[in-house]
């Protein structure tokens, strides 16, 4: 009996061996420390031919060349200015209304510097966008239209699956149209579709929640079966009065 509570102790360190590193990496996935927030004076200082600072790396090297490209015949063309700001989490308390403002300052800190300007600027966390512009922009890039450019030409393909470069290829193409003096495009049209969903578990909820299940168990099992082995072992043993 002794031999059977030995042989039964040491399969339970050889399941907390086993068992250890994959709840250790269960509780890594489920609290991985976020990424660097992003704060107004981590963004470098604007280089003339700078157009797009894609710290969200959501845009592609094609596209962001092609956004350039038209940013900068804008500028050639009206002398206004557009850039695109990406970053992939604002530090705490900041929104991208209050960031775009204080880098908006930063970049062109006159009134006569933020004349002909406008930024975007988005946190891909939320996908929450805003738009800052001199007051030389605004008689063609007005509050309105700005409005509807940071919430629907750049909203509606970033909430139908996280098209980013879509989205910012329209947002290039609409500001640009406005801001040279060309008629307003709008917004994309939006298609309503319904969608009939279904209540069976997804395949890969299924599998993580037996996984679950499985380590939780074995778990419990190498704790419970040697202790209730071990008293089951002293019950039997003949008492000291016998």
């Amino acid at each position: 009996m002794k031999q059977l509570f030995k042989q039964l102790f040491s399969m339970q360190k050889y399941f907390i061996r086993l068992i250890l590193p994959l709840m250790v990496m269960m509780v890594s996935s489920l609290f991985a420390v976020p990424a660097f927030a992003t704060g107004v004076y981590q963004i470098p200082n604007l280089a003339s031919d700078t157009w797009i600072v894609d710290q969200g790396e959501v845009i592609s090297r094609f596209n962001e060349g092609q956004i350039s490209g038209a940013f900068k015949e804008l500028a050639q063309d009206t002398g206004n200015e557009v850039r695109i700001v990406t970053v992939h989490r604002l530090d705490y308390g900041e929104t991208p209304e209050s960031f775009a403002k204080g880098l908006f300052e930063k970049w062109f800190p006159t009134p006569e510097a933020q004349a002909n300007q406008s930024l975007l600027v988005i946190d891909t966390v939320t996908n929450n966008a805003a738009i800052i512009s001199g007051d030389q922009v605004k008689s063609t890039l007005t509050d309105s239209i700005a409005y509807s450019v940071a919430e629907e030409t750049l909203g509606v393909p970033l909430r139908n699956g996280n098209k980013y470069n879509q989205a910012f290829v329209d947002v290039s193409d609409r500001l640009v149209a406005v801001i040279s003096g060309q008629p307003d495009p709008g917004p994309p049209k939006v298609v309503e579709t319904i969608q009939v969903e279904g209540t069976f578990t997804k395949a890969e909820d299924t599998d993580q929640g037996n996984a679950t299940a499985w380590v939780v168990g074995l778990l419990i099992a190498a704790t419970v079966i040697p202790m209730a082995t071990y008293y089951i072992y002293q019950i039997n043993q003949p008492s000291n009065e016998a």
